[in-house]
This record gives C-alpha cells, sequence and structure tokens, in this order.
C-alpha cells in the first residue's frame, strides 16, 4: 500500500518526488514545502489506511581521526576444543593531516618477518576495509584515516584468519576512540534570493544556522546572497525563507564538502545515532 501510494502521488503531482537513500535506510520524499508533504502524508493514512512517521532525513556524517593513536590489540578465547588467538600491533593515523575531508583510507603491512603469516595479513586488510564502512561513534563511514600493522602474534593451534579479523576489529575501534577521534558533517553551498527590503532578516536567519555568508550583491531589485551552510542546519528553511519574505524569497542548494563539526555538537550527534538504534531493536 506504501509503495502504491507514493506511485501514485508522483505521477498526480510532477512536484512531489521519492527515492530511497540506500545509506541511511530513509525513503526520501521531496515537495514544495513541509505543508505539501504533510498533505501527502495525510492523505496516505486516510486514503490508503498507512500511518507513516514524518521527520527530518538523516544526515550522512563522515567520522575521522586527528592523531596518532598505537595499539597492542589481543584476542583470546578459550572455551574447550580449539580456541582462538590473535595479537595485532600497529598504529592508526590520519592518512592526509592537512585535509580531513579526505574520503581516502589505507591499509598498510609494515612488518618485519614471519610472526604474522600472509594469510592472517590478509584477513586484517580486509577486516579493516570492511570496519571503515560503519564507524564506531555513528555508524556512518570512516575517512582520511591509515591502519599500519607493525607486528602480532599467533597460536600454533588457536589462531586462525577468523581471530585474526576479530582482533583487527577490536584493534581498530578501540585506537579509534583514543586517536582524536572527530565527525565530518556534509556543508551546503546555499544561494538565496530575496527582495532588497528583506535582506537584513534573511541574512540574520542565515547565520543563525551556522551558517558563513561568502557574498552578497544587489541585481534588479533583489538582494543575492552566497552562503555555506551544514546540511543539518537547512531542514525547515524553505518555510522559514517564504515566511519571511511573504512568498518571495527563493533558494537553492548543493553539496559543498565534508567539513568538522564543533566539539560541542560531537556527543549529541552519538547519542542521536544511539537512540536510532535502539529503536530500529525494539
Amino acid at each position: 500500500k506504501f509503495q502504491k501510494a507514493l506511485a501514485r502521488f508522483q505521477r498526480e503531482d510532477p512536484t512531489f518526488t521519492v527515492f530511497y537513500d540506500e545509506e541511511s535506510e530513509d525513503t526520501i520524499i521531496k515537495g514544495m514545502g513541509e505543508l505539501h508533504l504533510q498533505i501527502y502524508a495525510e492523505r496516505m493514512r486516510r486514503e490508503y489506511g498507512v500511518d507513516v512517521e514524518l521527520g527530518a532525513p538523516s544526515v550522512n556524517y563522515r567520522e575521522t581521526i586527528t592523531q596518532k593513536k598505537n595499539f597492542n590489540f589481543l584476542h583470546k578465547k578459550q572455551s574447550g576444543g580449539a580456541g582462538q588467538f590473535a595479537r595485532v600491533i600497529g598504529y592508526l593515523e590520519p592518512l592526509d593531516p592537512e585535509n580531513p575531508a579526505n574520503k581516502e583510507c589505507k591499509f598498510v603491512n609494515a612488518t618485519v618477518g614471519t610472526n604474522v603469516p600472509s594469510e592472517y595479513i590478509n584477513a586484517i586488510e580486509k577486516e579493516f576495509y570492511k570496519v571503515i564502512k560503519k564507524g564506531p561513534m555513528t555508524g556512518y563511514e570512516v575517512y582520511n584515516t591509515k591502519y599500519v600493522l607493525t607486528d602480532g602474534q599467533t597460536h600454533v593451534v588457536d589462531s586462525s584468519s577468523m581471530a585474526f579479523a576479530t582482533a583487527t576489529r577490536g584493534s581498530f575501534r578501540e585506537a579509534f576512540k583514543e586517536a582524536g577521534a572527530s565527525i565530518l558533517e556534509p556543508v551546503m553551498k546555499v544561494d538565496v534570493t530575496v527582495p532588497m527590503e528583506y535582506n537584513s532578516a534573511t541574512m540574520v536567519g542565515i547565520t543563525k544556522r551556522r551558517g558563513s555568508i561568502t557574498n552578497t550583491e544587489t541585481r534588479d531589485g533583489n538582494f543575492l546572497i552566497n552562503a555555506e551552510v551544514p546540511l543539518g542546519m537547512m531542514f525547515g528553511y524553505a518555510t522559514e525563507i517564504r515566511g519571511q519574505t511573504q512568498g518571495q524569497g527563493e533558494y537553492s542548494m548543493e553539496y559543498l564538502e565534508h567539513r568538522p563539526v564543533m566539539p560541542g555538537e560531537i556527543q549529541g550527534i552519538i547519542e542521536e545515532h544511539q537512540r536510532k538504534l535502539a529503536a530500529e531493536n525494539e
């Protein structure tokens, strides 16, 4: 019923569009503003008996580190029969210290000798590239992180690729949190056009949304503002600008880059992620 309703509404109204965000696993609906979308949500309840919950789309944050952290992690488990044993030694560090939003991550094998056999090194590398897909703080992808393996230890009976994968996962999560872990947020390039008489109120509104104004100009009786604003602060802006300008203001935005969030906001983002996980597990 849900998909049937969405398909019908899209056929009836070209300004109503739907897409699925695979990363956040949200179904995103887009329209002319919040009231427009609320009307369709109400129609879905009334005409199809489908109760939907509307909210701001998830912001696709990224995680990174800002400093080097050594690790010496032992995974050891004994429960009758063959156990598990794997030690990994090395360090995490930023791949490019000057560019925290660098999308790349890298595994480096810096071992000397045969303390860690090649098949286990392959398992370590494979697990590293797996764990960076979901960071330990928010579950979002990790950027700009290098995992350097310098040494390790095996057990003649209890070591295995699985044990070394588990040790890699543990070493990464433990070291990551102590390596100056930071969260990156998407920042948007925002262009706003309003009648001249509304320029002050519009600039104040952008500043309140943690936006930085990069340029202003006047053109044909209108006031144009170029700004850079975190995506997480832009939800509801269409309604705000229409209200501020009696329906005459308009804006567009496009992705610019990911930037570190303010330190005071990190805990709030982590707690929101934990609430979302708890809701999914209920």
